[in-house]
């Protein structure tokens, strides 16, 4: 057995102001509670909420603060993800990783942001694994990308046992990507953890998962910090013979017999997702997508005020 006790910790993000000291304070807290977690993970955009106008440069203080938090609780962190601003002006949403010194091992920048909402926010294009020592293989993922399987894809290729997961989803879709968190892990059997966040981070409901689709948490609506205790050797046996002995999916899909032509953007087999139209915000009665002259669709009012999300200086209507 190679057990290793992950801590999500599930909070309100405050969209106007710094999260920063209170995730620390939930962070000691978890540790005089639960003196046995090794890591924690918090939520996207946990520590200054998703309002991108607050976007920082790589190096600043709030991560000097986490790197400390990390060294004095000797615990692996991933402290959710922040807006990063670098020198030519490009945003993106990155997390980073920290050790138990203090040393920040390995960073992300989120490959999918929620487009159209998500505005203004430069793709990340760098996929993120690292390892603990004589532990295992964890691989980064933030929110909207868990929707692309083949990020997931990747990362696991690439050895990942944990998928790290932080989440900021505060919309109806939340049980659509809980089922997605399930069935990613089955399909790459590897355990996934989601943490969400609460009022402007999201809805919570976060969890879970090990590498057999199972639940192993679900948190509901409220702040939660959940220690759970993962197995890697779970992960290694099933993927050698296969999920609940059945399906051996990693290994099936490496000793494919073919390739994927929709990866050749050059193949011509996506014709048809260009026929989409463009990836832009929906407007009031839009009638794209059904089955009427669209010629004759009346151009609708955008609204205005502070609930036209993208209207919003700096708000991003990331998930």
């Amino acid at each position: 057995m190679t057990p290793f006790a992950i801590a999500g910790i599930q909070q309100y993000v405050n969209p106007l102001q710094s999260n920063v000291d209170g995730m620390i304070h939930r962070l000691d807290v978890c540790l005089a509670r639960f003196p046995w977690t090794q890591m924690v993970l918090f939520s996207e955009l946990a520590p200054f909420g998703p309002l991108n106008k607050y976007a920082l440069p790589s190096e600043n203080e709030a991560l000097d603060k986490f790197r400390e938090a990390a060294r004095r609780n000797r615990v692996w962190l991933v402290p959710g993800s922040m807006f990063i601003k670098d020198e030519d002006g490009a945003i993106r949403n990155t997390a980073f990783v920290i050790d138990p010194d203090g040393e920040i091992v390995a960073s992300y920048s989120k490959m999918f942001p929620f487009r159209p909402y998500e505005q203004g926010i430069t793709a990340g294009t760098d996929f993120c694994v690292f390892d603990v020592p004589e532990v295992g293989r964890f691989g980064l993922s933030i929110c909207y990308d868990i929707w692309f399987p083949e990020t997931t894809r990747q990362l696991t290729s690439m050895g990942a046992e944990v998928l790290l997961h932080p989440v900021l989803t505060g919309t109806t879709d939340r049980d659509a990507e809980l089922a997605i968190a399930r069935a990613t892990a089955a399909q790459f059997q590897c355990y996934v953890i989601d943490v969400n966040g609460l009022g402007a981070g999201g809805v919570g409901k976060s969890c879970v998962v090990d590498p057999s689709s199972m639940v192993l948490h679900q948190s509901a609506g409220q702040e939660d910090m959940f220690p759970i205790e993962v197995d890697f050797d779970v992960v290694r046996r099933q993927r050698e013979t296969g999920l609940k002995g059945l399906g051996q999916v990693l290994k099936s899909f490496r000793d494919r017999g073919n390739d994927f032509p929709v990866y050749d953007r050059t193949s011509g087999t996506d014709a048809f997702l260009h026929t989409l139209g463009p990836l832009e915000m929906p407007k009031q009665g839009t009638t794209r997508g059904l089955r009427v002259d669209v010629e004759t669709e009346a151009e609708a009012p955008q609204p205005e005020g502070v609930y036209a999300a993208q209207h919003v200086e700096g708000m991003t209507g990331t998930r």
